[in-house]
C-alpha cells in the first residue's frame, strides 16, 4: 500500500505568498524611488547633453522585408539599396513602429543629426521618436556616418 501525502496548499499553479510579497515590495519601492526623484527635483541621469547641430541630413528609409532596406534622398534618389541592411534596418524598423503607433506616414523623411559634442542621432520629427546612434557601437554608428558623407 502506497500512501501519497499532499496538502491542499501544494497546488503547483499557486504562486507562493512570500514571492507575491516580494513582488509587491519591489513595485512599491520602485514607485517610491521614482516619486522621490520627481519631487526632489533631482537632475536627470543618462540624458544626452544638448549641443549645437553641426550637420544634418534628411533621408527616407523604406523597408523591404525582414532585413532589406532602401535609403532614399528626399528627392527620391536611391542612396543605398541594402538586401541586408543590418543596423540601418534596425533603425528603420524602430522608426516604422513609432510612426505606426503615432499614425504617421512611414515614408516621411528621418533626420540624421551630428552635434558639436560628437553625438549622432536619428530624429523623427513626425512621431517624436529618436535614437542615439553612438549608443549602439562604433560599427553601427559608422553606417550612418557613411550616409552623412554621401552626396
Amino acid at each position: 500500500m502506497t500512501m501519497t501525502y499532499t496538502r491542499p496548499s501544494d497546488d503547483p499553479d499557486k504562486i507562493p505568498a512570500p514571492l507575491l510579497r516580494a513582488i509587491l515590495a519591489l513595485v512599491v519601492a520602485s514607485v517610491v524611488l521614482v516619486a522621490y526623484s520627481v519631487y526632489s527635483g533631482r537632475a536627470h541621469v543618462g540624458v544626452p547633453k544638448s549641443a549645437e547641430v553641426v550637420q544634418e541630413r534628411s533621408i527616407i528609409l523604406q523597408g523591404g522585408g525582414a532585413q532589406a532596406v532602401t535609403v532614399l534622398a528626399t528627392d527620391g534618389t536611391v542612396l543605398m539599396d541594402l538586401p541586408h541592411g543590418g543596423f540601418i534596418t534596425v533603425i528603420q524598423n524602430a522608426m516604422e513602429r513609432a510612426r505606426l503607433t503615432a499614425g504617421v506616414d512611414k515614408l516621411r523623411p528621418l533626420r540624421i543629426v551630428r552635434y558639436a559634442n560628437g553625438r549622432m542621432a536619428a530624429v523623427d520629427d513626425y512621431s517624436g521618436w529618436s535614437a542615439e546612434l553612438g549608443a549602439f557601437g562604433s560599427d553601427n554608428r559608422a553606417a550612418f556616418e557613411r550616409l552623412m558623407s554621401q552626396n
